[in-house]
């Protein structure tokens, strides 16, 4: 069989606009992803209303192309009923599947909504096959890749009973999507909701040889073209290749999708046209642009730490301005109407602007081409000499279209608005819509309620080796969550006849990522650790689950059924989160890290019969990353334009940065305490604290709020908003 023979793959576009939309279409996408209302983590773009959503269904179907609606945000508890409108909305309006993160959403839609078919985003962290089959199991058709794997990771994947998906061109991100923080710790809009303000985009500086400050865009990622890799993904049996791009521009939608039209209609002839795809490709407008991971876990084209990551042509520096008026040397053409990009070049902030007067020599000019110094005229927006300037749109690649027939659908839009379906079903979920201690309206006071009598919660102690464990027994914690990696299973094997008596205080914490490569030892450590006696164990990933269960059905007729706790990286931000994985066999889980205190009060009231905690101290990681780059020199503190200050090092063979000020609630424990949690965590990982330090750790917390905050220490989202 040759490759144009064989089932072709998908070729899936991106609109964030009706003009993009019909511009994907009108270049041969097979399918074309949007953004739901509200629910989509692209959140900081515009929101399509009901009867947009229902023209691009209709047109697309009528194109023969399928439409499927994004609604891959996390989601709060107070968002539940919005949430039972939007499945209710999809199903009245028929798109070919919605792509979720929220295993809230998940309980929701595979409940109430059975006919609507789900796809498993990428945010849900997919990067191994055990976790790709156990999604399969829960009933997604289609499970979006980890953008980290391999070619040889994403054939095995590809293998396991369900259509696999795997972004093909567009953006990086730098960290594994799922497990990034950086946005939210830094100021409250989270990456997993759909409002990362992009921190892994600015320059960051750091101290170099002999006090040398050295500065680079160290995180900053190249565009993926994933053009090479097509035939390949194509004979693995990936269904679907998608493009990134809901925030891009119709002109380079239409560019894009042109030239993967071209390559996956001509993969017998695939050389022969490569070089007018690439072409194409580079008419779009994107950054610096790398091959991915599909080659190789380590690319070295993946950053380029001189180059500041913008979209778009490179036109020049600002050279001298004044009055509004920047004057550039033209690196490419411009003209009247281009979109252009202001990157400042000392803070890292980004301006954009629209091309409306541009002279040369006092000359008012339409067009200008390459080589030609002009001004630009850029009205009250900040400036300084050396500022870059990139062109991000043209003229010719805005306000087309408009073959969709909007107006249409004004009447069905108004009937999916008057409908009662979302309501009822969140009325059948008998949840309180309202956490206690709410001011009155119109600023009266609420009457005196009874005095609560606050009670210290159980503790539950995270640590990464056996000496953390030793120093702090004797706080006696209700449990020790052991991090389960090479390293602590090496000293639990040099040890294991000590172990015994702690068969039911350990429970051994699996990492949030396991690769495909390391399957193997976990598989193989979870099995001897099971012989020891070992069977609590905290899953950091949903997949886990049925590593586990794996590992405990291979015991040789001992099987005994282990019991399984959630961490924080599980993002769970709702009750009905909660509810789906109790359903898939948790007896207890850590509510989200970003969670706020509004949104903590709210999901442990309707916590049902599901035990809960919440992270009160630790060291969380802000992002956490497959790439190690010879420039990463772990351990050096690297600051923002802004002040931001951040420490790389390395966990589990991967690449982590952490704050340089700890996460602390142990200040607030009165507030945490009203909650009436299950239980707390507190995570000394990767800290070396002596006895007498973790002592202190247990000191504050048991005063639950009466002593003074240390200095230096973040509350997170916690007295704030989470975004």
């Amino acid at each position: 069989m040759t490759l144009s023979t064989m089932q072709k793959p998908e070729l899936l576009a991106p609109a964030g606009s009706i003009e993009a939309f019909e511009a994907a279409v009108a270049q041969g996408a097979d399918a074309v992803y949007i953004g739901a209302p509200a629910f989509n983590a692209r959140n900081l773009a515009r929101h399509f209303s009901v009867a947009e959503i229902a023209a691009m269904i209709d047109y697309g179907h009528g194109h023969g192309v399928k439409v499927y609606l994004a609604a891959n945000s996390l989601m709060r508890e107070e968002e539940i009923p919005a949430a039972c409108d939007l499945l209710a909305m999809s199903r009245e309006l028929g798109p070919d599947a919605l792509i979720i993160q929220d295993l809230g959403l998940y309980y929701l839609a595979h409940n109430h909504f059975p006919e609507l078919e789900l796809h498993a985003s990428t945010l849900m962290g997919a990067h191994n096959s055990v976790a790709v089959k156990h999604m399969g199991a829960m009933g997604f058709q289609r499970v979006v890749l980890a953008r980290e794997m391999t070619l040889a990771e994403i054939d095995i994947a590809c293998r396991q009973g369900v259509e696999i998906e795997v972004f093909i061109h567009g953006a990086l991100c730098f960290a594994y999507s799922g497990l990034c923080l950086f946005s939210s710790y830094l100021g409250g809009k989270s990456g997993l909701r759909g409002r990362c303000v992009q921190p892994c985009r600015r320059r960051y500086t750091m101290a170099g040889a002999k006090g040398k400050i050295e500065a680079g865009y160290n995180f900053s990622m190249n565009d993926l073209s994933g053009l090479a890799a097509l035939p390949a993904l194509a004979e693995a049996g990936v269904a679907s290749l998608k493009i990134e791009g809901r925030m891009r521009s119709s002109h380079y939608v239409a560019s894009v999708v042109q030239a993967y039209r071209l390559a996956l209609d001509n993969l017998d002839d695939f050389e022969t046209v490569l070089p007018e795809c690439e072409r194409l490709v580079d008419q779009a407008m994107g950054r610096k642009s790398t091959s991915g991971y599909f080659a190789t876990p380590q690319p070295a084209d993946a950053l380029s730490p001189s180059h500041s990551g913008n979209i778009g042509l490179f036109m020049g520096r600002v050279g001298n301005h004044a009055d509004g008026w920047a004057t550039v040397k033209l690196q490419h053409s411009l003209k009247l109407g281009d979109r252009l990009r202001l990157h400042q070049e000392k803070s890292g902030e980004r301006q954009s602007l629209t091309v409306k007067k541009m002279r040369s020599r006092g000359e008012q000019h339409n067009e200008a081409p390459p080589g030609w110094k002009i001004e630009i005229l850029l009205g009250d927006i900040a400036v300084r000499s050396g500022d870059s300037l990139y062109k991000v749109d043209v003229k010719d690649g805005k306000g087309k279209g408009q073959r969709l027939k909007v107006g249409a659908f004004a009447k069905k839009a108004a009937a999916i608005a008057e409908s009662q379906l979302g309501g009822q079903v969140f009325g059948g979920l008998a949840l309180r819509t309202r956490p206690p201690h709410k001011k009155k309206k119109g600023g009266g006071k609420k009457k005196a309620g009874p005095v609560v009598t606050l009670h210290e919660p159980p503790v539950w102690l995270r640590a990464d080796d056996w000496g953390a464990v030793q120093a702090a027994h004797d706080q006696r914690p209700q449990h020790l969550v052991l991090q389960l990696d090479r390293k602590s299973f090496e000293q639990a094997m040099r040890q294991r006849r000590r172990l015994r008596h702690l068969t039911k205080i350990v429970i051994w914490g699996l990492p949030p990522v396991i690769l495909e490569g390391d399957l193997e030892f976990y598989e193989q450590a979870l099995l001897t650790l099971m012989e020891l006696g070992f069977f609590q164990f905290q899953v950091g990933h949903l997949g886990q689950v049925r590593l586990v269960k794996q590992a405990a059905r291979a015991m040789d007729g001992k099987h005994r059924k282990p019991v399984l706790t959630g961490g924080y990286t599980l993002n769970i931000l709702n009750s009905l989160a909660l509810r789906a994985y109790q359903t898939g066999g948790l007896t207890a889980a850590a509510i989200s890290i970003e969670t706020d205190l509004d949104n903590a009060r709210l999901l442990a009231l309707n916590r049902g019969q599901m035990k809960i905690g919440m992270e009160v101290y630790g060291f969380p990681p802000l992002f956490t990353a497959r790439l190690q780059g010879d420039f990463f020199d772990y351990g050096r503190l690297m600051k923002s334009p802004r002040g931001e200050e951040i420490i790389l090092k390395e966990k589990c063979g991967q690449t982590v940065a952490q704050a340089t000020e700890p996460f602390s609630l142990l200040d607030l424990m009165h507030e945490v305490a009203r909650l009436n949690l299950d239980y707390v965590g507190l995570d000394i990982s990767g800290q070396r604290l002596k006895r007498k330090d973790i002592h202190l750790l247990f000191q504050r917390l048991r005063r639950l709020g009466k002593g003074r905050p240390s200095p230096g220490e973040s509350h997170f989202n916690f007295r704030s908003t989470l975004l």
